[in-house]
């Protein structure tokens, strides 16, 4: 029998190292090698892993026979999470949900089979929660319990014997980190069980056309927890976010391979589960009864949805001898970066001034047509003057005080025209050649002055 040797593996990149060392070289994280014992595995176990069988029967295949039949999508029936995955669910695909602990990951995916129904034949795994507290949880959401069917199972070969056998189209595993394999002797929930499970389920959902979710516990950083190469094995990965005590939840897309990168479902958290919220736009504005210095009226796009977003800005004389610079659902080098155009091409200097700038609803704003409202914002409330009523701005600000166009223009102006917005501030390359949509007035501008001129 060989001997076992121990290897030591970075839960960032998924880089191998024969000795424990303080930096990854690799990815160049710190403190991220995880130690796991290698054990040559039998040939017993080669063949109940599926190894053997699958390097057997592999072939090559012209595409022209599959062309055809790429891609095959099944609607969930939940609107914003098929929104999320592209247009539906695509048969065969491996998708990778996380988020913190309680925010509904397991619900949702209840959801989904309780929405499937009888459509497609699905089984949920569970490595954590007994099948008594799955069937109180489907209860709870008022879910029809016949099409449910679950497993209480850890093994990862035991898991893909009994799916080879009953075929399910759907699979949910909750969670990964609780998965474990015959052929290594690491405790479940290192670094080569993750990697190894997630290797089994990804080999299976494509060679038995199953599409698998898989749920990931996350890390105090907000990642995935286990190697970082389990990002890059599945087809999708989705976060779900939201703030402490909001009753919101917002599941982002990371990574498709089927879709729209970044693209957004808003949900509620009820006492049935998580409903679709129809109206995003409308959660993330403020109810003002009247103007209100420091906000702004934005028009993100996320995915492929343009969003209503406001933006939030409090500046106030610092105590200190270095002035605060914090921002929520904003890159906080950016504020520092637009502060110092503020300056130079505004004439406001805020340089012995506390800056807060809040993303209105829990959202993250990851484009650059956040520059030019969180300026107007920032400058509203360092002059204390409101903004003008019902008025929308977008558009990226360069370092030399110009306003430069954004991507989806006219779809951003219709949806604000749509809430009932009556002026907008754009870029001049955004702006429609009428000067108008519908009944809302545009204004094109070119630097950052002439923005400032328009509303202040």
């Amino acid at each position: 029998m060989a001997k076992a040797k121990t290897a030591y593996v970075c839960n960032q990149c998924g880089a191998e190292y024969n000795k424990w060392q303080g930096q990854c070289e690799a990815c160049g994280a710190w403190n991220t090698l995880s130690e796991f014992v290698v054990t040559p595995a039998s040939a017993g176990a080669v063949k109940r892993s599926g190894y053997a069988g699958a390097i057997a029967q592999a072939k090559i295949v012209p595409l022209t026979d599959v062309a055809a039949d790429a891609e095959v999508r099944t609607i969930v029936g939940i609107g914003e999470l098929d929104r999320v995955l592209g247009g539906g669910l695509v048969a065969g695909s491996v998708v990778l949900v996380g988020g913190d602990p309680g925010i509904g990951k397991s619900t949702l995916l209840l959801q989904v089979l309780g929405a499937l129904g009888a459509r497609l034949k699905s089984l949920y795994v569970s490595g954590e929660e007994s099948l008594a507290q799955i069937a109180a949880r489907a209860q709870r959401l008022g879910l029809p319990l016949e099409p449910l069917r679950c497993l209480a199972e850890t093994c990862i070969e035991r898991i893909v014997e009994i799916a080879q056998k009953d075929t399910p189209r759907v699979l949910v595993i909750d969670s990964i980190q609780t998965i474990w394999t015959e052929t290594l002797t690491a405790a479940p929930g290192s670094v080569s069980q993750v990697r190894e499970s997630a290797a089994r389920l990804v080999r299976f959902a494509k060679e038995a056309g199953t599409s698998v979710f898989l749920v990931g516990h996350v890390t105090k950083e907000g990642g995935i927890a286990g190697p970082r190469v389990l990002e890059h094995m599945v087809d999708a990965v989705l976060y779900f976010e939201g703030e402490v005590g909001s009753r919101f939840r917002i599941l982002r897309a990371f990574k498709n391979r089927f879709g729209a990168v970044n693209e957004l479902g808003v949900f509620a958290m009820s006492d049935k589960g998580l409903r679709e919220v129809p109206n995003p736009s409308a959660i993330f504005l403020s109810a003002h009864t009247g103007p209100t210095p420091g906000s702004a009226v934005m028009v993100t796009r996320e995915g492929t949805r343009p969003l209503l977003v406001e933006v939030q800005a409090l500046v106030d004389q610092s105590s200190l001898g270095n002035p605060r610079r914090v921002t929520l659902g904003l890159e906080a080098n950016r504020l520092a970066m637009l502060l110092a155009v503020l300056h130079r091409h505004g004439g406001a200097a805020v340089y012995d001034q506390d800056v807060f700038v809040n993303i209105v609803g829990g959202i993250r704003v990851q484009e650059t047509a956040a520059d030019l409202p969180v300026l107007l914002a920032v400058l509203s409330s360092f002059r204390d003057r409101p903004l003008p009523e019902k008025l929308v701005t977008f558009g990226e600000v360069g370092l030399s005080g110009e306003i430069r166009p954004v991507p989806n223009g006219e779809e951003r102006l219709k949806e604000a025209a749509t809430h009932g917005f009556l002026k907008a501030i754009v870029p001049k390359a955004n702006a429609p050649k009428k000067g108008k949509m519908g009944e809302m007035e545009i204004v094109a501008v070119e630097r950052l002055s002439d923005a400032l001129t328009a509303v202040l």
